[in-house]
């Protein structure tokens, strides 16, 4: 916009010099030349400031008039063009006429617009309780989606949260309206419930909202030309089917599903804007026990026997677990217990005590853990990869138990017939000068003054040294010893093989059996 000043009059041109030196460089040029005016005393009609005017002078746009003669006081104002306007013929002397381009602040179209909202979109002169070209063509509906955070992964309940910024692109000619700078306008969700909008659901959510802090998340915005961007934030927990068979060495793929509730594809037809540049995702999103591999777009039909097609649009994202958790948790402390459970293999096996606690300690360890692990998960009617290796386990360490009554039931047992056939042998031989004893190394001093007199008729090589032998023992004197050896043999039999080698193979069979397990099951499932 552009003002002028119309000062009459000057006497001569040192009066101009004097009245405009200076000018360009004050801050306030139009003071100034007032202020030089009442100094100098000119003789003059008026100063008028035009209706309006804030600003101060362009200094580029100055420009002086001398005209002759007396003449009238003009202050004129355009838009368009230079001042200034016709002035009115002076009579003598001089007039000055000074001009500048106005810069004002940019109008507030809420005080310009004296209407409603209504009335600028027109929204009272259609109903929008219909499609935009209802009875036509299906009314395409571009979406895009930025996804903000993944927000947790639930095995138990077999489902994810997320929350994503959800954008709707189409056209509503009946939206548009006049602009001489083809700007859009834009609202807030107050504007939502008066026009049309997609009806897009989640498919499978079991819950979702709108954030309202610290008002509703909605944007509206629409185009001169009636392109409608309709934007919201949303939370939404939708189901995830999960498969759990090679769990925790699993990767888990999830979709969240979007589609038109009420129109179906001839209706509505709704598609990725951008194909799979339509799905952004922040850098930053994170998640503790997975790792997000893959975001992408997919679209297909689905159908309804009772209503038809529709238009479906998947977000699709793909989860590996990370196995560092489990196996500190989970396998670490069944394997330690397993490894436990063969110490009893270098326990004497008189130490009853010491090997059966041991054997239970180890059993209700691991019967722990594969509660703890089971009451974390859902309860899935299929095998686990982690309940392969935990029972397995667990079996090793029912085993180790089953071991130790093995060997303690054999012991007995050996014991029992060494007795018994003692008792026989003592009776039916008839050498009134002979005995027979059970040495075990564990026998009083008692037992071993008994011997005085005694002779052992069969040496025992040290190489082999058995914890328990039957050692038959005579009175070294002549007239038994050709008796002895007779019945050598016979005693030769009643040295029962040992039964301590149960856990000398034991200790052998059961690590290699284990780490062959390992080897298989790790091969199998990483």
């Amino acid at each position: 916009m552009f003002a002028c000043w119309l000062v009459i009059p000057l006497r001569d041109f040192s009066d101009y010099l004097a009245l405009f030196s200076g000018v360009c460089c004050h801050p306030s040029p139009t003071h100034h030349i007032v202020s030089q005016i009442k100094s100098k005393n000119f003789s003059y009609l008026n100063v008028q400031k035009s209706e309006g005017l804030k600003a101060s002078l362009d200094k580029t746009l100055l420009f002086l008039l001398l005209w002759g003669g007396m003449g009238g006081f003009v202050v004129a104002e355009s838009q368009k063009t230079l001042c200034p306007h016709k002035l009115p013929k002076p009579q003598n002397n001089a007039i000055a006429v000074f001009c500048s381009h106005i810069s004002k602040k940019n109008e507030d179209l809420t005080k310009a617009w004296k209407g409603k909202t209504e009335q600028l979109l027109k929204i009272d002169e259609h109903d929008f309780t219909m499609r935009p070209a209802f009875g036509g063509p299906a009314i395409p509906v571009g979406v895009d989606v930025q996804v903000e955070s993944l927000d947790s992964i639930s095995e138990v309940d077999m489902d994810f949260t997320m929350t994503l910024y959800l954008r709707h692109y189409w056209k509503d000619e009946r939206l548009s309206f006049s602009s001489t700078n083809n700007k859009s306008r834009t609202f807030d969700g107050r504007l939502v419930k008066k026009i049309w909008v997609p009806d897009v659901f989640f498919v499978h959510s079991k819950r979702s909202f709108i954030h309202d802090t610290t008002t509703d998340n909605i944007m509206l915005r629409v185009f001169p030309d009636g392109h409608v961007l309709y934007s919201m934030r949303v939370t939404v927990t939708a189901m995830c089917n999960m498969d759990f068979s090679r769990f925790p060495l699993d990767s888990q793929t999830c979709s969240l599903e979007l589609e038109s509730y009420a129109y179906t594809d001839e209706d509505l037809m709704l598609y990725w804007k951008n194909g799979n540049e339509s799905l952004k995702t922040d850098e930053k999103i994170s998640l503790s026990q997975f790792l997000i591999q893959k975001f992408h777009t997919t679209s297909r039909l689905a159908f309804y026997s009772s209503t038809g097609w529709y238009n479906r649009l998947y977000i699709n994202f793909t989860l590996r677990r990370h196995i560092f958790f489990f196996l500190l948790q989970t396998y670490f402390p069944a394997t330690l217990m397993v490894m436990l459970s063969w110490v009893s293999f270098w326990i004497d096996r008189r130490a009853v005590p010491a090997r059966v606690s041991l054997g239970i300690t180890t059993v209700l360890t691991m019967s722990t853990i594969i509660t703890g692990v089971n009451a974390s998960m859902p309860r899935v009617s299929y095998i686990k990869a982690v309940d392969i290796y935990l029972w397995v386990s667990f079996v090793f360490v029912f085993l180790s138990v089953l071991e130790y009554a093995a060997v303690n039931y054999l012991t007995t047992v050996q014991e029992r017939k060494e007795r018994k056939l003692r008792e026989r042998f003592s009776c039916s031989c008839g050498i009134p000068h002979s005995k027979t004893m059970m040495l075990d190394g564990n026998y009083s001093e008692s037992d071993a003054n008994s011997l005085a007199g005694y002779t052992r008729n069969q040496m025992v090589p040290e190489e082999e040294k058995p914890e328990k032998v039957v050692v038959h023992l005579a009175m070294s004197n002549e007239s038994n010893s050709s008796r002895k050896r007779g019945l050598r043999g016979y005693v030769g039999l009643r040295i029962i093989q040992n039964t301590h080698a149960i856990d000398k193979y034991s200790r052998l069979i059961f690590p290699g059996t284990y780490i062959v397990f390992n080897l298989i099951y790790w091969s199998v499932f990483s």
